[in-house]
């Protein structure tokens, strides 16, 4: 910590219920105020994680996000009201932090964390909170974090359950602990685990998790307590059970360099490049001129009773029960919220029912929203 660190009054006045902890005193909330956290991601684990440490004084917070606030992330993302629609969330969370507490600095990344840019950006900070909902993202940061050897508070979020760990601390014998590679080494399959737009998440589950989250940060920045270092927190909402989980270093693990966690996630293989696909614009033409097509939704029958653009319904995990709805000889067209689970009901449908008529609506159903209909309802 930097020796000239110093509290103005007012700053004492605001920090006078940390600075009365016996164990916690001025001196961790000097640490805290020398500090600077990398947020990646400011929706639901970012918001908490975000309110949280620049109320508690974290001197310095980066936010890294290319995304804009959207109507259904109100459900959970805190940070943002109906007011900010529209807006990038990196700006939105910059003014509402600066609001919560002006004796911090905010620096905003209005851009994706890609292998191009992850080692530039996460190297002028201290630790970083992984707030991602994607594999390649979360592969992505904890191999950027081992690179620079930088401190990587890790958590996730699906339905009721949630995870919290630790990763890449630098422990008393000069060893790193755990990272996310040696508990996971490889992602799952494509399409096994949904994320949360297609799967839900209660709204409530990221406030819990992401304060745990920002719990593990203030402790791995002030050294007060002792982090969920080589240990895996599991919390489940719905039943509020609880587990903690020891974890290991594996030794078959290295780290090198940063790859395409696109590839390596399997989201950009040979076989998905293989897929027809169709645009919304051509889409529009097909059903404008009533051509002889079938489209096909495979979203779940909530998201169809939110929006839909006149397909039948079959949902991906019946499709092989219904595939005698679907024609082989008209051109059909699937599409789901994205593009992610059509293209996979269409892999299935090809490799186990021999199908070569089928198309995937690039973007899906938000796609189509964006470039033909602006009134159709997203989430």
């Amino acid at each position: 910590m930097k020796d000239n660190i110093t509290l103005n009054p007012a700053e004492m006045a605001r920090y006078a219920r940390h600075i009365a902890i016996p164990s916690f005193g001025l001196a961790a909330q000097k640490k805290l105020k020398a500090a600077s956290v990398l947020v990646v991601g400011s929706g639901g684990l970012g918001s908490p994680v975000l309110l949280y440490l620049a109320a508690a004084g974290v001197g310095h917070i980066g936010i890294v996000d290319f995304d804009v606030v959207d109507e259904s992330n109100l459900q959970r993302q805190v940070l943002f009201s109906i007011n900010d629609i529209g807006k990038p969330k990196v700006e939105v969370a910059k003014a509402r932090l600066e609001a919560l507490n002006p004796h911090i600095k905010i620096t905003i990344h209005n851009s994706k964390i890609t292998s191009e840019n992850a080692l530039t950006l996460i190297k002028d900070y201290d630790v970083v909170a992984d707030g991602t909902d994607n594999f390649p993202t979360r592969y992505l940061v904890n191999d950027a974090c081992v690179l620079t050897g930088k401190v990587n508070v890790y958590a996730s979020i699906f339905q009721f359950e949630g995870q919290v760990s630790v990763f890449n601390f630098l422990c008393e014998n000069g060893q790193r602990g755990p990272n996310y590679r040696d508990i996971f080494p490889e992602p799952p399959p494509p399409g096994l685990v949904p994320n949360c737009a297609e799967g839900g998440v209660l709204g409530v589950l990221p406030g819990i998790i992401g304060s745990l989250q920002a719990n593990e940060v203030i402790k791995v920045i002030t050294g007060v307590g002792e982090p969920l270092v080589g240990r895996l927190f599991l919390f489940d909402a719905a039943s509020f059970m609880t587990r903690t989980l020891n974890i290991r270093k594996n030794p078959n693990i290295t780290i090198t360099e940063l790859i395409d966690y696109e590839i390596f996630c399997g989201m950009h293989n040979n076989e998905s490049l293989a897929i027809k696909e169709i645009t919304a614009k051509e889409l529009k033409i097909l059903m404008d001129e009533q051509a002889n097509i079938q489209l096909i939704d495979v979203r779940e029958p909530y998201e169809h009773d939110i929006v839909n653009i006149g397909a039948e319904l079959i949902p991906l995990q019946t499709l092989d029960k219904h595939v005698d709805q679907i024609s082989r000889t008209k051109k059909v067209i699937v599409h789901c919220r994205s593009g992610q689970r059509s293209a996979d009901a269409i892999k299935l449908l090809e490799k186990s029912f021999h199908f070569d008529n089928l198309y995937n609506l690039k973007g899906g159903i938000l796609a189509y929203a964006k470039e033909i209909d602006q009134s159709l309802v997203t989430y």
